[in-house]
């Protein structure tokens, strides 16, 4: 039965593939993990997993350099510090799996703002399959049993809109080398509500940066015109600190409909993260890595803040 419900899952990000198949897209896929920046950090956002597929459609407005459609499956795996939690005392952070499914239509102008519309549907508990996972990828490594599982966040249906938006500033001063941009993201829903907002550089390693309706950094590197691939490459830093606003999360506070939860703790309302990242494109490839930090999200005396590292891989069909 868990088989079928993976196979499932992942036959819903093949139809876009079959629906749109001669289309200019991307495929790629996006791995999280605390073991990328080391081997001792192990606890909080323990994995993350998303696959995706975005290809470019057609638009008449003139202000309007690109418009993406996108698609995502993904799961969200959490843990407390401790790999040997059976004793609730010991559970600094809840259990929690978030498995989901996403629909996007993002907007690439030609002043270089950027506008996406997202929407998910996901499940949070036992079907959201993360103890599984987890439980195949420590026998897979040789790590030993993460006990706990049983005090997860239970069944909890998934709900979410999210709106994020990017604004170019400094356009007159820098724009060849070095770019800044100040985004905002905000989001509603049965598992995650918020809002995170900071600026974000970007700092060529090699060539002029490309504009943002043509750069990888929100996912624009999707061309109609093919033969762009190859005169089009990147290779730049990024950073981008910001303050997120924590009004919610099933993940941490249990489910909005129902007290089941055997472990819940209260949101810290305001965070400090940040992400530091390098990517890379050339010919048909999109290569990233990132190092993430996140700033203690609840309150307790044990938890801390953590940082995890991002791995991407995309390939432009």
């Amino acid at each position: 039965m868990k088989q079928n419900k993976v196979f499932q899952l992942l036959l819903f990000l093949c139809i876009p593939l079959l629906l749109w198949g001669q289309k200019p897209a991307e495929i790629g896929l996006i791995s999280d993990n605390d073991l990328y920046t080391s081997f001792r950090n192990d606890r909080y956002y323990t994995n993350g997993i998303e696959f995706y597929y975005r290809y470019s459609g057609n638009t008449q407005k003139e202000n309007v350099g690109k418009k993406i459609t996108e698609f995502r499956l993904g799961q969200y795996m959490y843990n407390p510090q401790s790999p040997n939690a059976e004793e609730i005392k010991y559970n600094d952070r809840p259990f929690a799996g978030y498995l989901f499914a996403e629909v996007g239509i993002n907007t690439f102008y030609k002043s270089e703002d950027v506008l996406k519309i997202n929407f998910q549907l996901g499940i949070v508990g036992k079907e959201s399959l993360a103890e599984d996972l987890q439980e195949q990828l420590h026998k897979l490594f040789g790590y030993p049993p993460v006990k706990g599982w049983e005090n997860q966040i239970p069944t909890t249906l998934g709900l979410q809109a999210s709106v994020f938006y990017s604004h170019k500033i400094f356009k007159n001063r820098f724009n060849k080398k070095v770019d800044f941009h100040f985004q905002a993201d905000a989001f509603v829903g049965t598992i995650f509500t918020g809002i995170t907002a900071g600026p974000m550089m970007r700092i060529s390693l090699n060539r002029t940066l490309l504009p943002i309706y043509n750069s990888s950094l929100h996912g624009a590197a999707v061309n109609t015109d093919k033969t762009q691939y190859k005169q089009q490459r990147e290779l730049y830093l990024y950073a981008n600190p910001n303050i997120n606003w924590q009004i919610y999360d099933a993940t941490i506070e249990g489910s909005l409909f129902n007290k089941d939860a055997p472990v819940t703790y209260p949101l810290l309302p305001f965070r400090f993260n940040a992400e530091v990242g390098i990517k890379y494109r050339i010919n048909h490839w999109n290569l990233s890595y990132s190092f993430n930090y996140r700033g203690k999200e609840l309150s307790n005396n044990v938890i801390e803040g953590y940082y995890y590292g991002s791995i991407a891989l995309g390939y432009l069909l």
